[in-house]
């Protein structure tokens, strides 16, 4: 895993460019479920600061951390003022601080399990939201995913990441959810699914593709092909599923 969680600094560009960003539902989400004033937030694995743009415009004062210089140079092209940065990993983080909001773009799957739970309570003020979301970006038209599945296949079985705790794809609760339910720290565990279609040109999807872990770390040279074969077999145009999964939990205030 180390390599993927560092692959992407070398497509960070790419990355803001090709990756979509969040809904302003998602924050309205948030800050719904929050039942109370959310003005700091703590964000995990910032990246090129999609989300971060987006809770920094709702109002939320956000320290937002990334362990990539790269990514993080990225995000201070475009982050908003007042946006603190961070250089650090989630795991090296400086406890003492407490925030409002604690939150994970995309990025949650990264952190080390151990002391995952502990050291996220101890970021949270008591009551406080914790919230994680994503989800993959999949072609929608069943024979175009299949077609590039067989491109795909003689350098790759998959593209995609599995569940941390090996929740099955179709289980009603997914993963970090699950987790959570089990966690003394907090309570009151959600999961929401906005639903999401994109149509993006052949040339942009291929791009998106780009920026995946698992391509990135394939040898330059496949790398290179699979994604040449993959436009190619591409209509001109895909549509794309995009739900973004969102688990909300509160840190328990007697905690």
């Amino acid at each position: 895993m180390p390599a993927r969680v560092l692959s992407f600094g070398m497509v960070a560009e790419q990355y803001e460019r090709y990756r979509p960003g969040y809904p302003a539902e998602l924050v309205d989400l948030v800050l719904t479920y929050g039942n109370r004033p959310i003005r700091t937030a703590l964000e995990i694995g910032a990246g090129t600061g999609k989300a971060t743009r987006l809770f920094a415009g709702a109002g939320v004062a956000v320290t937002a951390t990334e362990p990539d210089g790269t990514m993080l140079a990225e995000l201070r092209k475009h982050a908003p003022a007042g946006v603190e940065t961070v250089r650090a990993a989630f795991e090296a983080l400086r406890l003492g601080a407490t925030y409002d909001l604690v939150y994970a773009a995309a990025a949650l799957h990264w952190t080390t399990p151990e002391g995952r739970w502990s050291r996220v309570a101890a970021l949270l003020e008591p009551g406080g939201v914790f919230a994680s979301f994503g989800g993959p970006t999949q072609l929608a038209n069943p024979a175009v995913a299949d077609a590039v599945r067989a491109a795909r296949a003689p350098f790759l079985t998959s593209d995609e990441i599995p569940s941390p705790d090996g929740t099955p794809p179709g289980q009603a609760m997914q993963w970090p959810g699950t987790e959570l339910q089990r966690c003394e720290w907090f309570v009151d565990v959600q999961q929401t699914v906005i639903k999401r279609r994109l149509t993006v040109s052949a040339r942009d999807y291929v791009g998106h593709l780009s920026t995946i872990s698992a391509y990135l770390t394939l040898p330059t040279p496949q790398r290179e092909q699979v994604l040449s074969q993959i436009e190619q077999i591409l209509p001109q145009r895909v549509e794309l599923s995009a739900d973004i999964i969102v688990h909300l939990a509160r840190r328990r205030p007697d905690q």
